[in-house]
C-alpha cells in the first residue's frame, strides 16, 4: 500500500468567489443571533426556511448588563459587569438549545470593542460558555443594521436614513433597498454620554445644555454627510431602531392613544412631539421617570441621553417624523448569516459578495498590482485545496480569509518598502473592509504580515490580539502557504503556469511539480525563492518540501 496521495491541479479562479461558498443548505435550519451591546444583550431564535428565502423569529431574549459601566481606573470592562455578561450568555445558550439552534453567531459592538480589555473578556466568554463572539466595527455595526432592517421593510426603491440609538454608539444609514449610500457610526451613546455629562437629579440646566452641545458637535458631521449623498429636494424616510427609541416612541403612544400598540414596528411619532418629550424628560427625576410607559429601572437612568442623541440627530436632518422599526442588528446577523451561506439570491443580491469587493476596492485604493496579487492568490488557492486533507483540515472561511490576505499581502508598499509586511497589517486591520468581524480582519491582517520575514512570534502585539488558539494556528497555517504562493510569482511576471502537489505520508515528504508558463524558462528565480522560503513552511507542517520544474 503506498502512502502517497496525488492531487489534481486546481482550476480555480484567484476571483471566482463561488469557490468559496459552503455545502448547500435544503432543509430548515434553527439559528440563534446574539447582540452584546453596550447596555443590553439581545437574542433572536429564528427559524430559516432556505427555499423561501425567509425567516421566522422564534423567540426573542433580552437582559440589560451594562457592559459599558466601565472601570474608570482601567479604562476596561468591571467585574461585576463582565460577570452580568456572561451569566446573561449562558442562559442565552440554554435557551438556544431548548429550542434546538443549529448555530449560535454573536457579536458584539462598541463597549467590547472599546475595552482595554475586551480580547480578554471575549476569551474567557469562549471558555465559560463554549461561545465564540465576534467583535464588529462601526461601520458594520450599520451594514448588518440595514440588512436587518431590509429584511422587514420594503423601501420600493425610496431613500430611507436609518437611525440606531445604541449604549455606546449611534448608526447613521442611508439606502433604498439597494446598496446603501452611506454608512456612519458616532461615539455618541445613552450609556455613555449618561457616564460623562450626567449627574444631577433632575438633570441640570448646565449638564443638558453641555450634553446637547456635545451631541449636536458629534452628530453634526454624519448628518451632513447622510444629506450629501442625497439629491437636491430628494425626500427621504427616517426610521428609528433601538430599544432607546423604541421607548420614546412607547411614551408618545401612550401620551396620545392612552396606550401602547404591540407591536410598535410601524408606529411614528413627531419631531414636535420628541421636542416636549424632552423637555419633559429633563424636568423629570429617576423616579418619575421610572412611572412611564415601558420603562425599565436601567432605562430610566440613561433615556434623558438617549432622547437628546435622537431629537438632535432629527433636527439636523430635518425630519418631521419617525417611524420605528423593531428590526435591527440581530436580524441583520441573521440575514448576514443567509448571505454568507448562499440562501439569498434575488433581493439584497448585491451584498451577497460584499467580502470580496471590499477586498478588491482596498486593494486599488492602496495601488496593489491587481494582476499580481490576483497570481499570488491563485497559487495560494492552488496550494490550500492540494495539502487539504493531508497537511491541513481547514475549510471555506479559512480559505477566503487565506484569499483575501493574498490579495492584499503587499498593500503595505503604498506606506513604504521597507518593513511593507508590518505596514499591510496596520491597512487591513485598520481599513474598516466591510462584510468582515474584527476577528476575521485580525487574521487576514496577520496571515499578511507573515508572508515574509519573522514567523509569528507571542512577543508580537498582533499575534497575541488573535483571541484563541484556533486563530492562531489558522495564522501559522495560511502564512506558511501564502509564504510559498508569494514565492512562485518571484519575478512578478507570471513565470508559474501551474503547480501539482503529492504527499508521501510515509516519508514525511511533499513534492511539488512546477509548469513554467514559457518555453525555454527555467523558472530558477522561483525555484531559488521556494528553496528559500521552504523552511517555515516545513517547520509548521512537519514535513520535507521537494520543488522540481517540469515539463
Amino acid at each position: 500500500m503506498t502512502g502517497t496521495t496525488s492531487i489534481r491541479e486546481s482550476s480555480t479562479v484567484a476571483t471566482d468567489f463561488v469557490s468559496f461558498a459552503p455545502t448547500e443548505i435544503t432543509g430548515d435550519r434553527v439559528l440563534a443571533a446574539i447582540d452584546v451591546g453596550t447596555n443590553s444583550i439581545h437574542m433572536v431564535v429564528v427559524k430559516i426556511q432556505p427555499d423561501l428565502p425567509a425567516f421566522t423569529i422564534v423567540d426573542r431574549e433580552k437582559e440589560t448588563v451594562r457592559l459599558g459601566d466601565f472601570n474608570e481606573e482601567t479604562g476596561g470592562l468591571s467585574e461585576a459587569a463582565m460577570e452580568r455578561a456572561i451569566a446573561a450568555l449562558k442562559r442565552c445558550c440554554a435557551i438556544a438549545s431548548s429550542l434546538k439552534a443549529e448555530d449560535i453567531v454573536a457579536v458584539a459592538t462598541s463597549a467590547v470593542r472599546e475595552a482595554s480589555n475586551g480580547s480578554a473578556f471575549v476569551e474567557r466568554v469562549y471558555d465559560e460558555t463554549g461561545l465564540a463572539i465576534n467583535l464588529i466595527s462601526g461601520t458594520e455595526e450599520a451594514r448588518r443594521i440595514y440588512l436587518g432592517v431590509l429584511s422587514g421593510v420594503e423601501f420600493n426603491g425610496e431613500p430611507h436614513a436609518i437611525i440606531d440609538i445604541g449604549g455606546g454608539s449611534t448608526e447613521l444609514i442611508l439606502g433604498t433597498g439597494e446598496p446603501h449610500r452611506f454608512l456612519s457610526s458616532t461615539k455618541v451613546g445613552a450609556v455613555r454620554l449618561t457616564a460623562q455629562f450626567v449627574s444631577t437629579d433632575p438633570i441640570s440646566e448646565p449638564e443638558f445644555s453641555t450634553l446637547r452641545a456635545y451631541v449636536r458637535g458629534m452628530v453634526e458631521p454624519n448628518t451632513t454627510g447622510l444629506k450629501s449623498h442625497l439629491q437636491p429636494d430628494e425626500p427621504v424616510q427616517l426610521m428609528g431602531t433601538s430599544g432607546t427609541i423604541e421607548c420614546l416612541a412607547a411614551i408618545v403612544a401612550s401620551d396620545r392613544l392612552g396606550l401602547v400598540p404591540d407591536p410598535l414596528n410601524g408606529f411614528q411619532i413627531t419631531y414636535e412631539e420628541v421636542s416636549r418629550l424632552v423637555e419633559t424628560l429633563r424636568r423629570s427625576t429617576y423616579a418619575e421617570r421610572l412611572e412611564m410607559p415601558e420603562m425599565s429601572p436601567r432605562r430610566a437612568e440613561i433615556i434623558v441621553a438617549g432622547a437628546v442623541i435622537l431629537h438632535e440627530t432629527m433636527g439636523l436632518l430635518n425630519a418631521d417624523s419617525i417611524t420605528i422599526c423593531e428590526r435591527a442588528l440581530r436580524e441583520g446577523v441573521v440575514v448576514d448569516w443567509m448571505l454568507t451561506h448562499g440562501l439569498i439570491e434575488d433581493r439584497m443580491q448585491f451584498q451577497k459578495s460584499v467580502r470580496q469587493r471590499n477586498i478588491l476596492k482596498t486593494a486599488k485604493k492602496y495601488k496593489v498590482h491587481l494582476d499580481r496579487s490576483g497570481r499570488v492568490a491563485q497559487f495560494a488557492m492552488d496550494l490550500f485545496e492540494q495539502t487539504r486533507g493531508s497537511l491541513h483540515s481547514w475549510g471555506t472561511l479559512e480559505k477566503e480569509l487565506l484569499w483575501a490576505a493574498a490579495i492584499l499581502h503587499n498593500c503595505g508598499h503604498f506606506v513604504s518598502h521597507s518593513a511593507h509586511h508590518k505596514h499591510s497589517y496596520y491597512l487591513i486591520r485598520h481599513g474598516e473592509l466591510l462584510g468582515y468581524t474584527e476577528t476575521e480582519l485580525e487574521a487576514i491582517a496577520n496571515i499578511a504580515r507573515y508572508h515574509r520575514k519573522s514567523a509569528p512570534k507571542k512577543k508580537h502585539d498582533n499575534y497575541r490580539n488573535l483571541p484563541t488558539r484556533y486563530h492562531r494556528q489558522m495564522v501559522t497555517h495560511l502564512s506558511a502557504l501564502l509564504r510559498l504562493a508569494v514565492a512562485l510569482d518571484r519575478r512578478g511576471i507570471g513565470a508559474v503556469e501551474s503547480i501539482q502537489c503529492s504527499f508521501d505520508a510515509d516519508a514525511h515528504e511533499l513534492t511539488m511539480a512546477v509548469r513554467a508558463a514559457h518555453p525555454g524558462d527555467d523558472c530558477a528565480s522561483e525555484l531559488w525563492n521556494l528553496n528559500y522560503k521552504k523552511e517555515y513552511f516545513e517547520q509548521v507542517f512537519e514535513v520535507k518540501l521537494l520543488a522540481r520544474l517540469v515539463d
